[in-house]
């Protein structure tokens, strides 16, 4: 299946932004990092903002897209790493837990990156 850049950029958009919206309400709402309202699951808020700003500098154009998603998934892998090697949510999140979930946003969000690479290698420009 070949998709065409446009298509490829709005799946990544929609992606993106879908993963975004999973990622800030389950750490904010609901809690990644231990119980209902732990202080640890504030570290997301990193990840998010990475994304927001990053989208704002690169305009919304493919490849810096595709970077910004790339750094938001190693910002996610540190997270869950300090999560896992510190103890952090004992005893309410174990360490499967949090590299479960942690690996599912980082999956989402490199796919959101492979998306906009496809963008920028089907366009006429690339």
């Amino acid at each position: 299946m070949l998709l065409s850049s446009p298509r490829a950029f709005r799946l990544g958009i929609a992606l993106a932004a879908l993963t975004a919206f999973l990622l800030f309400w389950l750490s904010l709402g609901v809690g990644i990092i231990g119980a209902d309202g732990d202080p640890a699951n504030l570290l997301y808020a990193l990840v998010l903002t990475i994304g927001v700003s990053g989208a704002y500098i690169a305009r919304l154009q493919a490849d810096g897209m595709k970077r910004v998603l790339i750094a938001m998934a190693a910002a996610q892998a540190l997270i869950a790493a300090i999560a896992v090697s510190t103890g952090m949510g004992q005893p309410w999140s174990g360490p499967l837990e949090l590299i479960a979930l942690n690996s599912f946003f980082i999956c989402a969000f490199l796919a959101a990156a492979w998306l906009f690479h496809r963008a920028t290698r089907n366009s006429p420009c690339a």
